[in-house]
This record gives structure tokens, C-alpha cells and sequence, in this order.
């Protein structure tokens, strides 16, 4: 059984907020500024990659953009400290849908993401 994700109403224009970074960050846009010095992914194959390594595929994909056939939905947000939020949604691309989680952190200069996973759902 699914739990029924209910993201608190007073953290509503947060999560208006960074659902609207998040399909940013998958096409590779503004993601030096976005992903944190200290940023690292789990990606949906349990594979573990650098913030180098990211932005590596983060900037192909903005040089070479998929079609708009990327969809995200389910979005979910809970507080996770002070300035520090858990982002989860799902993701459905052309042969497979993942789960994902993006923690992140408002700080002076706007929002960075600290850590990414993806999880593939059978």
C-alpha cells in the first residue's frame, strides 16, 4: 500500500518554488549554479556520481535536448531542517519511470541541490 504524500500547506509556494527548478535541472540549464559544490547523486542504478560527473551529462543533455517527452508529477515536499527540504516526485520518461528525491537547500543566492537519487519502479 502507497502512504497518501500530503505536503504541508505552509510549505506549498516552497514546493511551487522548486518544482519549477526541477525539470531545469534535467535538461542541464542553469546547473552550476544550482547543484552545490558539495552535491552527489545515487543515480536509479545504484551507481554513485560526482558533482563533475553531472554537470558532464547535465551539459550534453542542454547541448543535445531530449524531446519534450520527459513527464513529472507526484511531487512531494517535507522540511528536513532549517533551510533544507526533501523534494521526492516521479519521473517518466520514453521506457521507464523512476522515483526521485533531490534535498535541497535555500541559502543567500537562491536554491542548491545537495544530493539526487532515482529509484526505477518495477
Amino acid at each position: 500500500m502507497q502512504p497518501d504524500l500530503v505536503t504541508p500547506p505552509e510549505l506549498v509556494p516552497v514546493l511551487d518554488e522548486l518544482r519549477a527548478l526541477e525539470p531545469l535541472f534535467h535538461r542541464g540549464h542553469d546547473a552550476e549554479r544550482i547543484a552545490a559544490p558539495t552535491f552527489w547523486e545515487t543515480g536509479a542504478s545504484g551507481q554513485r556520481y560526482s558533482r563533475e560527473f553531472v554537470l558532464d551529462v547535465l551539459r550534453d543533455r542542454a547541448a543535445h535536448p531530449a524531446p519534450d517527452d520527459w513527464q513529472t508529477g507526484d511531487f512531494h515536499l517535507a522540511a528536513a531542517g532549517a533551510g533544507h527540504y526533501l523534494l521526492t516526485y516521479t519521473l517518466h520518461q520514453p521506457g521507464r519511470t523512476t522515483r526521485r528525491l533531490t534535498v535541497w537547500r535555500r541559502n543567500g543566492d537562491g536554491w542548491q541541490a545537495i544530493y539526487h537519487q532515482g529509484t526505477v519502479v518495477a
